[in-house]
């Protein structure tokens, strides 16, 4: 079974879909013929398939490296769940002895390892037991130094994939620049002409950033217009901890913490009680959802900015993966960017220039009064409409306001007052607020005491914030504000200075829900057999069938085999597996 043809057959067989997304069917071709290639397709658009349906079709094994284990057994689940015959390679698991014995028998279509692992000299003579047909590298990014999330280890993969020259290489990621881009391909050996674009747009999901100022509060909003799970990233441990307990407490939702300092089993609990469930929030570090391959996640919410544009559209690309609509909001404030200026010192000289640069640009992605989406691809290289229709600023346009002259009032007071007071005490000054902190220290006596009033008072904190996200203004060791950055160029009127003036009052969301019947008795009991089915097999509700797999079957109901086949995302294995089953319970609605 070869070409289009064969291709199209072995999906409607395999996943129960008649047509490829996007450029799926190019990177099947590719890989079916041989062609090594680096795929950069947006979360969602069903990178997997690209691998695991080829090491259906191909003679040999597909050996595919992932970066995290509880990915990998993700991975794992849902290929078997398909019929595929795969298996994992990692510290996890006991079974270790029957895996090997089943790759060398050839029984193999899939073969999951980490890349510590991969690497190893051992692991390269064990490949040459058997058949290989594809090696597919996943999260690509991690193979280069100017990736987001690098990892040494991906590196060592050109060796072990030179010893097999004959066996073609997929490399997959959702996040990689141009720079980026061009890094994984000299380093995996693919040639210029082997990369394939399919974009970076994610349309179903609504993207928002506001202003932090009860994260609590601000939180419990979100969780009230999202009923189903959802991630919260928060920067400490201790942050995580803290939000988890009071947004449980506020919303009465299940709520876990997941971090580092967390004991192994605790953690392992909380992710896979996270992973089954349809309602709950995990409140996180960074450290969480790599390894999360769950599709129906609601919202992806940052208290606090990410480490760059890159780690910002991965972390909010685990929210929708179903394709059903979705949200990504930032709260953010303006000590984030104060303490990330402040851990450039920290970096290798070598890499400074180049993290500042993403910081700037994380920065103009927060302050614009433009499309969110349109920023956000124009960062991947992409030429966007000017406008989405989907993020905070089309739904509500925030007004741009001139405020340079406002800036050169609050620079010229940091300068006089020795560049060491927060902006608690130099609003004071500015606005004649003469207390005892500010008479002692003859703060009252300086020209820029009383030079702010009325509505240009109000534009004071949100003009710092904008400063402070840019680097004008950047945070001492004690807490006080330095002039930074281009202050001296606004304090000459060499540098004019805009900032976005949000609306006073958000617009209420408007028929972005998750498209589920609501009411409908059927698809209630479809979700309920879905759950049941989950429980007896051990896997999430998900691994059975997707939400928008039940609303086709609520939609269509199907009384035979045959009917039930013919909806999308119903493969035989499965028909198999759990059709007799549902089609009693439709029969019975």
């Amino acid at each position: 079974m070869s070409g289009t043809a064969g291709a199209l057959q072995a999906l409607r067989e395999t996943f129960g879909f008649d047509a490829f997304r996007g450029r799926q069917g190019e990177v099947v071709a590719r890989v079916l013929g041989g062609q090594s290639t680096l795929a950069v397709m947006p979360t969602g658009a069903g990178k997997s398939l690209t691998y695991q349906l080829p090491a259906v079709m191909l003679e040999g094994t597909c050996v595919v490296i992932s970066p995290l284990i509880a990915l990998i057994h993700d991975q794992l689940r849902s290929a078997r769940a398909n019929g595929i015959r795969a298996a994992t390679l990692t510290s996890a698991d006991a079974d270790w002895r029957e895996t090997q014995e089943a790759f060398r028998a050839g029984e193999l279509d899939l073969l999951y390892v980490a890349p510590e692992r991969a690497s190893q000299p051992a692991f390269r003579e064990f490949l040459g037991a058997a058949p290989l047909c594809l090696f597919a590298i996943d999260e690509a990014h991690c193979v280069s130094e100017w990736g987001h999330d690098f990892r040494p280890d991906y590196r060592l993969l050109r060796g072990l994939m030179d010893r097999f020259p004959q066996v073609p290489r997929l490399a997959l990621t959702a996040t990689a620049d141009q720079q980026t881009r061009a890094d994984v391909m000299a380093q995996l050996g693919i040639a210029e002409d082997g990369l394939v674009l399919a974009g970076f747009d994610r349309p179903n999901i609504r993207y928002a950033i506001h202003h932090r100022d009860n994260p609590v509060r601000q939180l419990t909003n979100l969780m009230a217009s999202e009923a189903g799970p959802g991630i919260v990233y928060a920067q400490t441990r201790r942050k995580v901890e803290d939000l988890a307990e009071k947004l449980a407490t506020a919303t009465g939702r299940p709520v876990l913490p997941y971090h580092a300092g967390l004991d192994s089993e605790v953690r392992a609990a909380n992710q896979a009680a996270f992973v089954a469930s349809e309602d709950m929030v995990i409140v996180a570090t960074v450290a969480f959802g790599m390894g999360i391959d769950k599709p129906d996640v609601r919202f992806v919410a940052h208290v606090g900015v990410p480490k760059s544009i890159e780690a910002y559209y991965q972390e909010t690309g685990r929210a929708g993966r179903d394709g059903d609509p979705s949200q990504a909001v930032m709260f953010w404030g303006a000590g984030d960017f104060a303490t990330a200026r402040q851990r450039l010192a920290e970096v290798d000289e070598t890499r400074r220039n180049a993290e500042r640069a993403r910081l700037d640009a994380l920065a103009g992605l927060v302050e614009t009064a433009e499309c969110r989406r349109a920023v956000l691809l124009r960062h991947f290289g992409e030429d966007p409409p000017r406008t989405c229709g989907n993020c905070d600023n089309c739904l509500e346009q925030p007004g741009v306001t001139d405020v340079t002259e406002l800036a050169r009032k609050l620079l010229s007071a940091v300068y006089r007052t020795g560049q060491s007071f927060g902006m608690g005490h130099l609003q004071k000054v500015l606005t004649g607020n003469e207390d005892e902190r500010v008479r002692q220290r003859g703060h009252d006596r300086l020209s820029v005491f009383g030079i702010v009033g009325g509505e240009d008072a109000r534009l004071l904190q949100p003009l710092s914030r904008a400063l402070q996200a840019r680097g004008d203004l950047v945070a001492t060791e004690h807490g006080g504000l330095a002039l930074g950055g281009s202050a001296r160029a606004i304090l000459k009127g060499e540098s004019a200075v805009e900032i976005v003036v949000p609306p006073r009052r958000a617009r209420k969301r408007r028929g972005d829900a998750t498209p589920n019947p609501v009411g409908d008795p059927l698809f209630e009991a479809l979700r309920a057999l879905r759950k049941e089915l989950a429980e007896e097999a051990q896997v999430p509700p998900y691994v059975i069938f997707h939400d928008s797999t039940l609303r086709e079957m609520a939609a269509a109901r199907p009384a035979t085999t045959a009917q039930l086949a013919q909806l999308p995302g119903i493969g035989a294995k499965k028909l198999e597996a759990y059709g007799e089953r549902f089609l009693r319970t439709i029969a019975q609605h």
